[in-house]
């Protein structure tokens, strides 16, 4: 709705009243490449952030998974490559620090050990997380909104999935294919771990599409792309988010496993190989000599795990608007506060 122009103005007891239409108008407010970026700043940088740094869980978790980012960058870069007679062999803990973690019956350094098992086990929980994530989020978001023929076929597919056990198929798998990749091993872990997300997902979606807003969207002809971009998938991000920390945790403990019962090349350094080394090498159960052996290795084990779930409970309210427009709100509130402040004192 516009106003019209003089011409369409009539006179009226000697005041003039302007006359209302209904006709659509353009707008003439062009808004410059700076505000855009700053527009952009805000949405997508400053209020995620500012909500992930409220959050205490985030916050840990966020240290913890930057400590092991450091650990699998830098220190693998710098500290000495784990092999054999590299220190005195069966030093305890704390006793030599050439080896401040101790060494191994065979001379190596377990601290080594665990560092340069960090970068593969990284690549692996990054590739395993997001191929299970994507896939499951495409497969059960376009079944859940397409509905009819494309959701019956895609249903059954994940449905087929999910039906042959998923153990079982990783081992024949990695002893026919004998992947050595990081990126391969991680997406041979999940290759089925996709299927219960993306049925989750479709159920979540048929809920969605029959909302007020997607129904708005919909009348007013806003295509079908990005509907499901600006409408759907931001309100399955806290859900999907949440499934990407366990399924990065399913591939944490199911390649520690595969690892420890020898199914993967040991060319790739794994934690999983430390324990089988600990168990089998070192008797580490018997007594507790050799304990730390096997304590290096479960600490990198459960620390990153813990970082992935402190992050996905965190990161959850990321992607709350509420909580997003509250806390915009008060920093906006306070940042007028000082404002005023400053003024009065002035």
């Amino acid at each position: 709705m516009k106003r019209t122009d003089d011409s369409n103005a009539v006179a009226d007891g000697g005041s003039r009243v302007e006359e209302f239409s209904f006709e659509t108008t353009t707008s003439d407010v062009e808004v410059t490449w700076k505000e855009r970026l700053g527009d952009f700043y805000t949405e997508f940088v400053y209020k995620p952030g500012l909500v992930a740094w409220d959050d205490r869980r985030t916050r840990i978790g966020g240290i913890i998974l930057t400590v092991y980012i450091l650990i699998g960058t830098v220190g693998a870069w710098f500290y000495p490559e784990p092999i054999s007679n590299q220190v005195p062999r069966n030093l305890a803990p704390f006793q030599d620090w050439s080896a401040p973690l101790g060494s191994t019956q065979s001379g190596v350094d377990v601290l080594a050990m665990a560092i340069h098992a960090t970068p593969s086990m990284l690549i692996m929980i990054a590739t395993g997380g997001i191929f299970a994530t994507a896939i499951a989020l495409v497969i059960g978001t376009v079944a859940g909104y397409s509905g009819g023929t494309v959701d019956a076929v895609l249903t059954s597919f994940s449905d087929i999935a999910m039906t042959i056990p998923g153990l079982p198929l990783i081992m024949v798998l990695a002893v026919v294919f004998r992947p050595d990749n990081p990126v391969l091993i991680g997406i041979l872990i999940t290759v089925n771990y996709w299927a219960g997300l993306g049925r989750s997902i479709r159920s979540q979606v048929l809920t969605l599409r029959e909302a007020s807003y997607v129904e708005a969207s919909r009348t007013m002809g806003v295509s079908t792309p990005r509907i499901l971009f600006k409408d759907i998938i931001p309100n399955l991000m806290p859900f999907v988010l949440v499934n990407f920390a366990n399924a990065a945790r399913y591939v944490v403990f199911t390649s520690v496993g595969l690892y420890y019962l020898g199914i993967l090349p040991t060319s790739v350094p794994n934690w999983g190989i430390q324990l089988n080394n600990a168990y089998k090498q070192a008797g580490a159960l018997v007594g507790t000599s050799a304990l730390y052996q096997l304590v290096v290795p479960m600490v990198m084990i459960m620390g990153i795990a813990l970082s992935l779930i402190l992050l996905a409970q965190g990161l959850d309210r990321v992607f709350n608007p509420r909580v997003r427009t509250r806390l915009a709100g008060e920093s906006s509130s306070l940042e007028e506060s000082d404002e005023n402040t400053e003024v009065m004192s002035q």
